[in-house]
């Protein structure tokens, strides 16, 4: 048996309440983190999930259509309708137009 102190980074306070040995209620929450600890050191896991910070990116709007650049990219499309630079693929017209005027 091994005469080192077992080392650890948490910082651990007892209620003297209580006797030396099993609390009565343990924290489950705290035997999780620390099981997780554990594993990545172990190199179960590659890594704590509760370590990984949050996204940064700003969350996607909920409806695309709302965004500015919808409404712009719609009426460019409107625009190269009106005039005739965007047409619908049909037997007179099977490919889309192969050179654009605009540069």
């Amino acid at each position: 048996m091994t005469e080192e102190p077992f080392e650890t980074s948490e910082d651990i306070h007892r209620d003297r309440r209580e006797h030396g040995g099993m609390p009565l209620h343990p924290d489950d929450d705290d035997l999780a983190r620390r099981t997780e600890q554990e594993r990545v050191e172990a190199g179960v896991d590659d890594y704590d999930p509760d370590d990984v910070p949050p996204a940064t990116d700003e969350p996607a709007p909920d409806d695309l259509t709302d965004t500015e650049e919808y409404r712009e990219e719609q009426a460019e499309i409107k625009r190269e309708t009106e005039e005739s630079e965007l047409y619908p693929l049909t037997e007179r017209h099977p490919f889309p137009p192969s050179h654009y005027d605009k540069s």
